[in-house]
């Protein structure tokens, strides 16, 4: 079977299952494993977002969904050639992976061809039931069942962790403007022992006020804007911290403020989401949470 995959978390989950060899096509984000940026890619973003402002590519993409221009653009002549049998994509966020309007658009170049396997994961119970509907279409179910029965364990580890107490957190998915991290975010709070505050678990990231955030008043804020890594989110903390009300917050003032590998760990729902359940572990039960490994660098006090 000749796979094309329309997200990082499926391509990801494709390698997991032993599936790697399969995978003809990939998008612009599909960045792990390593073997994944060999791969052809078939569909690549409308902009650049890597030399733009978090409130550029706001105001880049609003505009698009307002005039109902493609935020994604596929390749022609790269998906014919990559021919595939399968496509793997999402029906989860028009604006983080390809979506509806380019689903239908390759399967239109491929005349029609291709079987389409959509996955709309809400929290971590449905990243799991995502795995298996991939490793169910491809026939890898006994790869998929060990795959899931391993992070379910990894899960039920970071649930069991003792707490004296649970902490207030705020989750952000962007800076400016300021939206919460909504999905499976805070679900994985509540997992590591904190309390969720203005995000809704299973529901997706909205925008949201700093009047809100100081309603809340966190202990604890973590900073997961949707695809970016660390260095990434501290060149757009200054805009943020600017602001009065932001100064105010308890977290803010008690320098309880981190960041995150939001697009490798907390963005894409798929293995290493896992990863970012464990992380946040770190962060809000540093002194149960020793035996629990994180990847170097996968999460950052700031402020200090």
């Amino acid at each position: 079977m000749r796979i094309v995959s329309f997200l990082p978390s499926a391509t990801e989950t494709l390698y997991e299952l032993g599936a790697g060899s399969q995978v003809v096509g990939v998008t612009h984000e599909c960045k792990y494993p390593s073997q994944a940026r060999k791969k052809t890619q078939v569909i690549r973003p409308a902009f650049n977002p890597g030399k733009m402002t978090g409130r550029e590519i706001d105001t880049v993409v609003v505009e698009l969904l307002r005039s109902g221009s493609d935020i994604y653009i596929v390749d022609d002549n790269a998906l014919r050639k990559a021919n595939p049998d399968l496509i793997v994509a999402q029906g989860l966020c028009e604006v983080c992976s390809p979506h509806t309007k380019e689903i239908n658009r390759a399967v239109d170049i491929l005349s029609g061809k291709p079987e389409v396997l959509v996955l709309d994961p809400h929290d971590l119970d449905d990243i799991l039931v995502s795995i298996m509907d991939v490793a169910e279409k491809i026939g890898k179910v006994a790869e998929g069942r060990k795959l899931v029965a391993s992070l379910q364990k990894r899960i039920d580890t970071v649930r069991r962790l003792g707490a004296t107490s649970k902490p207030r957190v705020l989750c952000l998915e962007w800076l400016d403007p300021l939206f919460t991290a909504g999905h499976w975010v805070p679900q994985m709070v509540e997992y590591a022992g904190g309390t969720n505050g203005v995000s809704i678990a299973g529901e997706a990231s909205r925008r949201m006020d700093i009047d809100e955030a100081v309603k809340f008043d966190p202990d604890v804020i973590v900073l997961m804007p949707c695809g970016f890594d660390i260095e990434r989110t501290r060149k757009e903390l200054p805009t943020l911290a600017k602001n009065e009300k932001w100064k105010s917050l308890r977290a803010v003032k008690n320098r309880n403020v981190y960041a995150v590998d939001a697009g490798s760990y907390f963005s894409k729902p798929g293995p290493r989401t896992i990863i970012g359940l464990e992380i946040m572990a770190k962060i809000l039960r540093p002194g149960v949470s020793r035996r629990i490994k994180v990847p170097k660098g996968s999460y950052r006090r700031l402020l200090r």
